[in-house]
């Protein structure tokens, strides 16, 4: 199935607000109902295709046959961008300007290696596509030429398990339920669970960096990451022999966050954890963010570590963004403070164990426990925030994330200077925000910081949050933070990625790009400044 084109995930799961919110907002914030719902799909004047009959037949030749050379509109349209805020506005406004030529689906990395092949040769450019999740304009390459969609769908397979030494060989094209399901069939588990997971797929993880939200257990996606198969407009780079290596810089590195700029994923081997006997997720209150954080970080530190642990805001806490399923559906008033959500999975002994340690210490950090509720809503709704954004947007709201990380002792002010930055630059613009955050993934040496940000619409909602976001942006810079924990770069962070790796490291990925893509066939403007 199809994302939702001008929105999230599936169609049936979307709801409205309650009235409870829209009335909250309305107050609040001055959010005023839309005059007009977005365009349809039928009535979105996609131009023309620019593409050749040249091209066309050298493309069905790469690909096995002209069925998997899509040209219509309703394919071209459902490739256009990616799921931002501004991506989801300007799409249902009807502006499909950067629309790609063509839709390509390759079904083996022999066929990509063509398809690379052919686009060099007619002057294509080629972005690749596994879910069409990205919020960082990943998939909206800064190009005069055509530009195809290169669709990964169709290299969907679990290649292969070695139960011996726990790893398994996946194509990109598996999206994460299907990946985690096939994995389950034989007893393991990938762990890997961002909210994304529904739609995202395991060429993204790799390409984008993905943090998923038991990563305190299992890890970040490229920590999982043993070896990967790249295809290159150049020919095919194979990283990974073992688990751990001296020979050399770890080309494995270079590939990972990528983001499709130097190559296409083909195949990724990663490593697999017996699927666990027990899940257990559980609610804290702590009085303050502040105290929270100390919380979290001890337990990051100096153990024992959850699976997940994370820890919203005052502010998050109080809207109820914490526990997305109870916006608007309950009566209960929220408790003061901030909710941390804790997870333990395992063996029965070792998650009753580390449950009793942890405990110890968020007691001593001035925890109180709230029981199992709050963990189980927020379990049972993990991946639903990205449909209450498209809510708020119906409902005439601006709702936008943002993310990006710090060590422990740069943590507190780079929150407050990004808030600060938010707050300040859409209350100038006429829209004054609601801003939200909460840590997500915490490390030994330090955190991330997700925030989340409601306003009214406004006049013009995307140019209102070009100029928060490039506010943002700067404030992360300058507080010493990094410009993306796990969103990526795409184009929108671009600039400022050139910033936070100075001169010498643009050139270096210059030279890398040169070597594997000397055409600029690959995501022109993504990740890499051009020259």
């Amino acid at each position: 199935m199809d994302m939702l084109w001008s929105g999230w995930g599936d169609p049936a799961k979307a709801a409205p607000l309650p009235e409870t919110v829209t009335g909250l907002l309305r107050e609040l914030l001055g959010v005023t109902p839309r005059e007009s719902g977005p365009a349809g799909l039928d009535g979105i004047d996609a131009p023309p295709s620019p593409l050749g009959d040249e091209a066309r037949a050298a493309l069905a030749k790469a690909t096995g046959g002209p069925e998997h050379v899509r040209t219509d509109a309703e394919s071209r349209i459902r490739h256009t961008r990616g799921k931002s805020t501004p991506d989801l506005l300007r799409i249902r406004a009807g502006e499909v300007d950067d629309i790609p030529a063509a839709v390509v689906l390759p079904g083996s990395h022999d066929e990509v290696l063509a398809v690379l092949t052919a686009c060099a040769a007619h002057g294509l450019a080629a972005v690749p596509f596994g879910g069409g999740t990205s919020v960082v304009g990943g998939l909206a390459p800064h190009t005069d030429r055509p530009f195809v969609a290169l669709d990964l769908r169709r290299l969907d397979r679990l290649v292969s398990v070695d139960e011996v030494s726990r790893t398994a060989v996946l194509e990109p094209g598996l999206r994460g339920p299907a990946c985690e399901a096939l994995l389950n069939e034989r007893g393991w588990t990938l762990g890997h669970f961002p909210q994304s997971f529904e739609w995202a797929s395991v060429g993204g993880f790799a390409a984008a960096r993905s943090s998923g939200q038991a990563s305190a257990g299992y890890g970040r996606f490229d920590e999982m990451v043993l070896a990967l198969t790249l295809a290159t407009p150049e020919g095919t780079l194979e990283t990974g022999r073992a688990p751990r290596s001296a020979a050399g810089p770890d080309l494995r590195q270079l590939v990972l966050g990528s983001e499709g700029a130097f190559g296409v994923i083909t195949a990724v081997t990663v490593r697999i954890r017996p699927l666990p006997e027990r899940r257990i997720h559980e609610g804290w209150r702590f009085p303050s963010f502040e105290a929270g954080s100390t919380a979290l970080r001890r337990l990051a530190q100096d153990g024992p570590r959850p699976t997940v642990l994370r820890l919203s805001d005052e502010t998050e806490t109080f809207i109820g963004l914490a526990q997305p399923d109870a916006i608007g559906g309950t009566d209960t008033p929220q408790p003061a403070g901030c909710l941390a959500v804790t997870g333990y999975e395992g063996t029965g002994a070792d998650t009753e164990d580390r449950r009793a340690k942890a405990r110890e210490v968020l007691l001593a950090c001035g925890g109180e426990p709230l029981g199992a509720e709050p963990g189980e809503r927020w379990e049972h709704g993990r991946y639903n925030a990205p449909y209450l954004r498209d809510a708020l947007l119906d409902a005439g709201a601006f709702a936008e994330t943002l993310e990006t990380a710090a060590f422990w002792s740069a943590l507190p002010g780079l929150y407050a200077a990004v808030r600060d930055a938010l707050t300040t630059t859409l209350t100038g613009a006429g829209t004054p925000p609601l801003v939200m955050c909460h840590i997500s993934h915490v490390y030994e040496n330090g955190a991330s910081l997700y925030f989340t940000v409601v306003s009214a619409q406004g006049e013009d909602a995307v140019a209102h949050w070009e100029k928060a976001k490039q506010a943002a942006n700067d404030a992360i810079i300058a507080a010493g933070g990094t410009i993306s924990h796990h969103h990526g770069v795409g184009t929108d962070h671009r600039d400022w990625y050139a910033r936070e790796i100075g001169p010498l490291g643009v050139r270096m990925l210059q030279a890398v790009k040169a070597e594997t893509d000397p055409a600029g066939v690959l995501s022109p403007g993504v990740l890499v400044p051009v020259r």
